[in-house]
């Protein structure tokens, strides 16, 4: 797997205790991925969380996979 940038991942210890989230909001990569494997689909998590974008559900799942291989992840700049 190609280490891409995470830059819409985001740790705040003020924001969902230091989870990761995307960018800065109250929205847990934790929450994305459980809704993913839960069979929701993309269209349907946008439409149900509209201040999303595609591209926070891709790094989501990016940085779930890379975590799940016990990869460090370069976040940010």
């Amino acid at each position: 797997m190609e280490l891409q940038r995470l830059d819409r991942i985001t740790f705040d210890p003020a924001v969902m205790g230091g989870k990761p989230c995307i960018r800065g909001m109250r929205v847990t990569v934790g929450m994305i991925v459980g809704m993913v494997a839960s069979g929701h689909e993309r269209a349907e998590i946008l439409a149900l969380y509209p201040y999303l974008e595609p591209e926070d559900i891709d790094q989501a799942l990016s940085y779930a996979a890379w975590r799940a291989e016990e990869t460090d992840v370069a976040i940010g700049g």
